[in-house]
């Protein structure tokens, strides 16, 4: 494709050097670069594209897209400055694949806590429907029924349009994705057209990048802010900010709710640890799920699905053959009852929801024993919030390393325990393997475990290094110590 096509959708500041030349690649990482490659001089947080400009052209590329232009550019290339290189990043991969997005009815999701399991239950239900679709997601990539591994929530423009341009190569008809809040700062979805938009919640999370929880609501808004008038935004009402993200989109506003008068309500009538029954207008509908909070991933689910023109009857109808998302209150049981929750709850609001969930269907005389840590290297304002509702609202809370990253696990468990009330117990197991056996040991027949924080990771970062490392493996095996245990006692 030439240059002047791929940049139809700009309006460059300046371009220096002659010709119009074949654009063969896109990238930003210089070590990527080929005869004809287009480089885009990214500023980065760790790195500055423009330092690796010079370096990328004598490599063989054809064009650089940059904010600051050389004194003395390398008229090998094409040298093209613009405003912001990561918004023509975008702009400039969704022309070079011809447009994807036009193609599909692509739904973004976006708020702190459920974009995973709404974006993965919208593609479950569209694939059930005959509809085949597409999903990006913090856990999987899927191109119809194939899988990809996810690197990021939401992948960068190069990769995403490439995904968008083979899913509909595919036949895909539709995607779910989630929008991180990430991605909209950083331009990742410039370029994107959205058939729609859905706002879970939004609650304290990474304040290390966003700095304010105020400019953290504004990364969020914006996604909505730049729907297009043919688009719906779908939103939480349940969610004191859910009306502030559509107060200046263009997008069919439509509202839902758990608690109060909306476009689209749903109630929990019963909830049980195999599932829970719930209440639209005058159907009821059992579903393989378990607590409030996804109560509201399902409504969001259903809204959405109707929003698309789907028939509501057909869309309950599929909502009760749809199946729980990898480590999302995944649970696993010993032969003596113990029963162990694995769920990827990493911010205060999702531990709450998880515990409240578990608190409201346990037992009279059931214990609940909950493993939680703290990532490294991110939002610390969160470590001693994450202690205090984990101390609060179990029998006994473990605490331990999560993710540690380059920070020193007891650095952070001391972080974390900093929040408790003096005098509150609790179990302090920096090893993640350790902490996981000593709940499962500790926890007597028909007690509940809690394992927060990795989810469906199958990883642990330490340093630099990623670990193989599955909460529900070492689950598994503590419950097979148990059993040996208990043979031996007989």
């Amino acid at each position: 494709m030439k240059l002047s096509e791929l940049l139809s959708d700009l309006q460059p500041d300046e371009v220096r050097g002659g010709g119009d030349p074949e654009i063969a690649s896109l990238t930003f990482d210089s070590r990527t670069v080929a005869p004809g490659s287009c480089f885009f001089a990214v500023e980065g947080e760790k790195s500055d594209g423009h330092d690796f400009a010079a370096a990328a052209v004598k490599a063989g590329a054809a064009a650089v897209i940059c904010r600051r232009m050389p004194e003395n550019p390398d008229p090998a290339a094409v040298w093209v400055r613009v405003d912001d290189t990561r918004e023509a990043l975008g702009l400039i991969s969704s022309a070079f694949y011809g447009h994807p997005s036009r193609s599909l009815q692509l739904v973004g999701i976006t708020g702190t806590n459920g974009k995973t399991t709404t974006a993965t239950l919208l593609y479950d239900l569209f694939r059930a429907a005959g509809i085949e679709s597409g999903l990006i997601s913090t856990v999987v990539y899927r191109i119809a029924g194939r899988s990809i591994e996810s690197t990021h929530t939401t992948p960068d423009p190069i990769r995403l349009n490439a995904m968008l341009r083979q899913m509909v190569d595919s036949g895909c008809r539709c995607c779910f994705m989630e929008v991180s809040s990430h991605a909209v700062v950083q331009r990742r979805i410039a370029g994107l057209k959205f058939a729609g938009g859905i706002f879970t919640n939004i609650t304290h999370d990474h304040l290390d990048y966003h700095k304010t929880f105020a400019e953290y609501i504004r990364a969020k808004k914006r996604f909505f802010d730049e729907l297009p008038a043919e688009a719906f935004a779908l939103v939480n009402a349940d969610d004191r900010n859910g009306l502030v993200m559509v107060q200046n989109t263009r997008a069919r506003i439509s509202t839902m709710s758990l608690r109060s008068a909306a476009d689209f309500r749903c109630k929990v009538v019963e909830m049980h640890f195999d599932g829970m029954m719930l209440r639209f207008g005058s159907d009821e509908v059992w579903v393989d799920f378990i607590g409030r909070f996804n109560a509201a991933n399902l409504l969001a689910v259903s809204s959405a699905a109707q929003l698309l023109g789907l028939e509501r009857g057909e869309v309950l109808r599929l909502l009760s053959t749809l199946h729980s998302v990898s480590g999302r209150f995944e649970h696993m049981r010993s032969a003596d009852a113990v029963t162990a929750v694995v769920d990827y709850a990493h911010t205060p609001d999702a531990l709450l929801n998880v515990l409240r969930t578990i608190d409201e269907i346990r037992r009279p005389g059931q214990s609940l024993i909950t493993v939680c840590g703290c990532g490294g290297d991110r939002d610390r304002t969160k470590r001693p919030e994450m202690a205090r509702i984990a101390a609060e609202y179990s029998s006994t809370a473990v605490f331990t390393s999560d993710n540690p990253r380059s920070e020193e696990p007891g650095e952070i468990l001391a972080e974390m325990i900093a929040g408790l009330k003096p005098g509150t117990p609790y179990m302090k197991i920096t090893d993640r393997a350790e902490a996981i056996r000593a709940a499962v040991m500790t926890a007597r027949p028909g007690d509940i475990v809690l394992v927060a924080g990795k989810g469906h990771e199958t990883y642990q970062i330490i340093g630099t290094e990623k670990r193989h490392f599955d909460d529900r493996e070492h689950i598994a095996a503590a419950f097979a110590d148990r059993a040996k245990a208990a043979n031996r006692d007989l």
